[in-house]
């Protein structure tokens, strides 16, 4: 059991049987009466973000959530293939539970995975992955000094903004948090 003024972002609690991660929080002290924290609590399944008030003295119970690692074999419309590297069991996900993850998985790429009681909820991708631009409009020579930016299709299928000097073929570092361009690899 988690006390309500233990919540920090990241904790993992569960509410009515879903789980849900803090994503926000903040601490307040009325004149009168006692303590509580105001939160902002991101559904694990669906991706919903609410706002919930717990008092500092309530319980909450702890969301039993496993990490695995798992690699991602393939994907064919809007379904993603992954396999357990333990356990060899396959599971797939759709686009809408992976959300803006899709655009950085990689076939062959091993990532960790959430599962709460058996069934995946969350994808947790390394910080920087190395894609391939496939498509992007060539550079011109000298336009660098403007630090202007165009858009670049990579091999994954995510459009990102680079520098004017990148070329088709040139291999990115490409941060997944912020889905933007690092440097060159």
């Amino acid at each position: 059991m988690i006390s309500g003024g233990d919540l920090r972002p990241g904790v993992k609690v569960e509410l009515d049987g879903t789980p849900y991660v803090v994503t926000d929080f903040q601490w307040v002290k009325p004149g009168k009466g006692g303590a509580f924290m105001r939160t902002k609590l991101k559904n694990m399944k669906t991706g919903a973000i609410i706002d919930r008030t717990f008092r500092t003295e309530e319980k909450l119970p702890k969301a039993e959530v496993d990490d695995r690692k798992v690699q991602f074999l393939y994907h064919d419309g809007d379904a993603y293939h992954f396999m357990d590297t333990e356990s060899f069991d396959q599971f797939t996900m759709d686009e809408k539970q992976l959300g803006e993850s899709s655009g950085f998985l990689k076939d062959g790429m091993v990532i960790s995975v959430l599962l709460y009681r058996g069934e995946p909820v969350e994808v947790m991708l390394p910080t920087f992955v190395e894609l391939r631009v496939v498509e992007t409009d060539p550079g011109f020579r000298g336009d660098t000094a403007s630090g202007g930016s165009k858009p670049a299709t990579l091999e994954t299928g995510a459009i990102i903004q680079v520098p004017l000097f990148i070329n088709v073929d040139d291999l990115l570092r490409v941060d997944t948090r912020t889905g933007s361009y690092v440097e060159r690899a």
